[in-house]
């Protein structure tokens, strides 16, 4: 067994216990109650960060949630990667669909089950305890520095005016960040490509007040079936988005990445079953993995108005809501797709309601050459951890700061991510598997006894 496996498994309970300790804080970025939770985590990373080893770390207050920095030098004259992650979570709702108590963490069936037990707790915990093991047997070669975000789930909102502010600080040859998912836990892969990503809130106002649907109904518009009706007219039956314009940046997929992705062990009856549906819809002319990770796509991620309470009550709202996205791909800006969706519901929004349209947030598409020399160091430690070398993919999520990366430090950012669709991120009883989670450790901790020969 290699130095890293032993002290891997010397200090499995405390690896795991330092998790536990971190997702028992619920911070959820969303929800403003949490506010005070947040610099609780943020705390919990500088005073554990100190506690490795770490010389230099501070805690960077901004207009939002907390950012923690740490730096710890090995050699000026050396290379330095800088690891990046999140404390700040997904709200738990609905909480009678979880097993367990969403923030008091419980291993379970071979899995670890808790909010952030992935996303991105767990995998920020696997970049750290990976740096800590190869730290601790003399491994680390190179300059490392750490960036730990409160709100990424939000946007990240003010990380790239940080960034820019803090230009010097933060750079780095190469940046690494765990918070993407691999293939399968038998077939490892390294993510190469994300979706980015386009968010609006719509309001739809009809009469000054809500009105008694058999006096009015039939005479006056209801907001909710006019926002149903705008909704169903941005994606044609095909799984087309109808916005005008929308595809005119959209990089045509080659015939040689169709290749690499039908190389992807894929059963679309498995699939199906996982999701206990009877069939797929997506874009014609696409496989389901072409269209989850390569080409982009409208959803409505939220909509209410009227009453939702016990029994019946007759009534006609006078507001509706939804929120709804597209993901999008290389080359599309999500600023122009933003505008362009606001004119085109604008445009096809009938007279007798008031449409507005909000956009939230959003955040470019990001892709990664495989010939990066910090690529192949990630790709031979996980290979080495799991026993297989991992496929090259692309995966349909988004995190619009690694394109934010790229615009302000000019570096790529290798996609190092250990998570599994079964983990339900963002879903009731997320999890993370406890042998990825050391596996992820151990490959990590290849990586710092890779990186330098490269």
């Amino acid at each position: 067994m290699s130095q890293i496996k032993n002290y891997i498994r010397e200090h499995e309970a405390r690896f795991l216990e330092d998790l536990f300790e971190l997702i028992r804080i619920p911070s959820v970025s969303a929800k403003s109650e949490h506010k005070p939770d947040m610099q609780r985590c943020a705390e919990y990373w500088r005073d554990h960060l100190k506690k490795l080893g770490v010389q230099t770390v501070e805690i960077y207050q901004t207009a939002g949630n907390p950012i923690v920095f740490g730096h710890y030098e090995k050699d000026p004259s050396k290379p330095t990667i800088l690891v990046y992650g999140h404390y700040d979570v997904m709200p738990p709702e609905p909480l009678e669909l979880w097993k367990s108590e969403p923030f008091e963490p419980e291993v379970r069936d071979g899995h670890i089950w808790a909010r952030g037990a992935d996303d991105d707790k767990g995998q920020s915990m696997i970049q750290i305890k990976g740096f800590e093991t190869a730290l601790a047997l003399g491994l680390v070669e190179c300059n490392v520095k750490f960036l730990l975000e409160g709100e990424e789930e939000i946007g990240s909102t003010h990380l790239e005016q940080f960034c820019r502010e803090h230009l010097e600080m933060l750079r780095a040859e190469n940046i690494i960040v765990s918070d993407t998912s691999m293939v399968s836990a038998e077939t490892p892969s390294l993510t190469t490509g994300l979706r980015g990503l386009a968010y609006w809130q719509i309001e739809v106002t009809g009469a000054n007040h809500d009105l008694h649907s058999g006096h009015f109904g039939g005479a006056v518009a209801n907001p909710i079936n006019e926002l149903c009706k705008l909704i169903a007219q941005v994606q044609d039956k095909d799984g087309r988005i109808t916005i005008p314009h929308f595809y005119d940046d959209v990089v045509p997929l080659s015939d040689e990445e169709r290749a690499m992705i039908a190389k992807i062990p894929f059963s679309e009856e498995e699939y199906k079953k996982f999701l206990d549906i009877d069939d797929l819809f997506g874009e014609v002319g696409y496989h389901t993995l072409e269209r989850n990770s390569c080409r982009p796509s409208f959803d409505v991620c939220g909509i209410w108005g009227g009453y939702q309470g016990e029994g019946s009550k007759t009534v006609l709202p006078s507001k509706a809501y939804a929120k709804v996205s597209c993901r999008l791909v290389a080359n599309q800006d999500h600023h122009k797709v933003s505008q362009a969706f606001i004119d085109y519901i604008e445009s096809i929004a009938p007279k007798y309601v008031r449409v507005k349209v909000t956009p939230m947030h959003g955040g470019e598409a990001y892709l990664c050459p495989i010939d990066l020399p910090a690529y192949q160091a990630a790709e031979e430690a996980v290979a080495v951890a799991f026993g297989k070398r991992p496929l090259a993919v692309r995966r349909g999520g988004s995190i619009p700061i690694i394109a934010a990366f790229e615009r302000v430090f000019g570096v790529k950012t290798i996609l190092m991510g250990f998570g599994l669709e079964s983990n339900a991120i963002h879903s009731p009883n997320e999890n993370m598997p406890l042998d990825i989670f050391y596996k992820g450790i151990e490959a990590v901790a290849e990586f710092y006894k890779i990186y330098p020969k490269r």
